[in-house]
């Protein structure tokens, strides 16, 4: 009995590629929150919904430039955004993700999948994000990083009708696409994470996902 149910477990830890746990560490996500995000897809987007929720299409990687975990969960936590003249002219709602990705690759759910997360401008209805700590250059971004994004897009891309997979840097190429929803067109930021090396490889371990890269050029 012993050596079947480790045969069994072994067969589903192979066949299954289950050897990554997500864990569950929510943010903030009260009555504030959900009415500040239900006002973001209304006024960014047009979308008038009862509950803040989203049809994924979209997997968006970032870097977080915050060189912990803890420090970047407690920048999420609250629902009001902090001091961000960049962005505070948009909405007051703080930005999030999904994900968030520690160094050692231990991969944490700060909210459920299927809501809304503010962290890339124009494409938040229909996109997850997948925050990775560090970025910059005393903490780069590491392989086991790179291995849990990997497994997080698999993972992903087996629930949901996800078709593109890109960088936050490419994420104004979508401009004029069906899903780009943002109304200000002076609304943008410049963002170069989480690079292309970065990208590339994870690119290269799920390319039989047949996922789309972002647009090569913005139409017109």
């Amino acid at each position: 009995m012993k050596y079947s149910l480790l045969c069994i477990s072994l067969f589903l830890f192979y066949s299954c590629g289950t050897s990554k746990q997500i864990v569950d560490k929510p943010i903030l996500f009260n009555e504030e929150r959900i009415q500040l995000t239900k006002e973001y897809l209304s006024t960014r987007y047009g979308l008038e919904q009862d509950n803040p929720t989203i049809v994924p299409k979209m997997i968006v990687l970032h870097w977080t430039v915050i060189p912990t975990m803890e420090k970047t969960f407690q920048a999420f936590y609250d629902p009001e955004l902090p001091s961000r003249p960049d962005l505070a002219t948009a909405s007051s709602l703080n930005v999030s993700s999904q994900f968030l990705v520690d160094q050692d690759g231990t991969i944490y759910r700060l909210m459920p999948e299927t809501t809304m997360a503010r962290h890339v401008i124009g494409l938040n209805h229909t996109a997850i994000g997948v925050e990775n700590v560090g970025g910059t250059k005393d903490l780069p971004l590491t392989k086991k990083q790179i291995k849990s994004n990997i497994w997080l897009v698999k993972y992903l891309s087996e629930k949901y009708p996800i078709e593109y997979l890109i960088g936050h840097y490419e994420y104004t190429n979508f401009e004029g696409h069906e899903l780009w929803l943002e109304v200000d067109e002076g609304y943008r930021t410049i963002k170069n994470d989480p690079g292309e090396d970065f990208m590339n490889a994870v690119r290269k371990r799920t390319k039989k996902l047949n996922l789309k890269s972002a647009p090569v050029n913005s139409p017109n």
